[in-house]
């Protein structure tokens, strides 16, 4: 089993979208850098544990945790001319973006990025470091305990 943390902004799918969601799940869409997409492609794996981390908001942190549910396959939206993550260079026959599904698991408490910075223990997690701008991102199993309890110490 790994660990992952995924980056959404709220305001395109939330936390509590995915839990409003039919079996809690929705397919993780719109990714467009080559290494999340390995990541995504080549080493995720289902029930990998991902911590669903809001961005691009006021008070970027660690929504929930949710869990990967199904294996790799193409994202429709690159094909989708109306969408914004088209991708003109993308071809039926040779999908370059994929998509996975993600179901949430435990709507514990929000832990903000200050807290994770100020959190001993997790001081090399790539969310952490400089410069880091990945989506999707490998977390370790200490980074995954530590987390998760601080999720959990204060359910919603």
């Amino acid at each position: 089993m790994r660990y992952w943390l995924m980056k959404s902004e709220p305001d395109e799918v939330s936390f509590d979208d995915v839990l409003a969601a039919p079996a809690k799940t929705v397919s993780w869409f719109g990714v467009r850098n080559y290494q999340a997409r390995n990541f995504m492609r080549d080493a995720m794996s289902v029930g990998d544990g991902i911590l669903f981390y809001h961005s691009s908001c006021a008070v970027p942190g660690v929504a929930g945790i949710a869990e990967v549910a199904s294996g790799a396959y193409p994202d429709a939206t690159q094909f989708d001319p109306s969408s914004p993550y088209h991708d003109p260079k993308a071809k039926q026959e040779e999908p370059r973006w994929i998509s996975v599904d993600v179901r949430a698991l435990d709507a514990g408490r929000y832990l903000p990025l200050a807290e994770l910075r100020a959190t001993p223990g997790l001081e090399d997690m790539v969310l952490l470091q400089k410069g880091s701008r990945l989506s999707v991102s490998p977390v370790t199993q200490a980074e995954w305990n530590t987390i998760v309890a601080l999720v959990r110490e204060g359910k919603r």
